[in-house]
């Protein structure tokens, strides 16, 4: 679209320029005075169409620098967020691995217990640690009585519970 306006824009410059030397050279030539009007009002239309083109095509830049401008503040604040949020996760991951500790989990366990956070299948977990299905379903048994609680989402729950607002039920 962009290089379409420009090619318009360029040939509508083009026109007032051929319009302007034809009128030119009628004038020159002794043109009669309604053919030079004409020509004239031609010249005046063709060149206000292309002032206008021209300053679409400024405001268009303008628009394009500032949300350039934009996209790159959302960029820094991101990186930011995203800076800010990896101190956090290092710290709670920190966390979780020491009441992993305290409930005397072992280190497969710890392994198991971190993917279940994360959301991973019995069946991915199994395939990222290279386990057989039997062997991740066992030590997911052996966390969830280990730690006394029932299930996946209360083990999320354990470490979440503290972290999101308190509800208003």
């Amino acid at each position: 679209m962009a290089d379409t306006g420009k090619f318009v824009l360029i040939l509508s410059g083009m026109f007032v320029v051929l319009i302007g030397a034809d009128l030119t050279t009628d004038y020159l030539k002794g043109g009669t005075g309604t053919h030079l009007v004409l020509e004239g009002l031609l010249l005046l239309i063709s060149g206000a169409m292309f002032i206008a083109g021209l300053r679409q095509l400024n405001e268009a830049r303008r628009e394009i620098k500032s949300l350039q401008v934009d996209v790159e503040k959302l960029h820094e604040e991101k990186e930011k967020w995203k800076g800010e949020t990896q101190q956090l996760l290092a710290g709670l991951s920190v966390k979780i691995e020491g009441q992993f500790k305290h409930w005397n989990l072992t280190q497969a366990e710890t392994e198991v217990g971190f993917l279940l956070l994360k959301g991973f299948s019995l069946k991915e977990i199994a395939d990222i640690r290279d386990t057989k299905l039997k062997t991740t379903q066992q030590q997911s048994q052996s966390i969830y009585q280990k730690t006394g609680l029932g299930s996946r989402s209360e083990l999320a729950a354990f470490f979440l519970e503290d972290l999101l607002p308190p509800s208003e039920l």
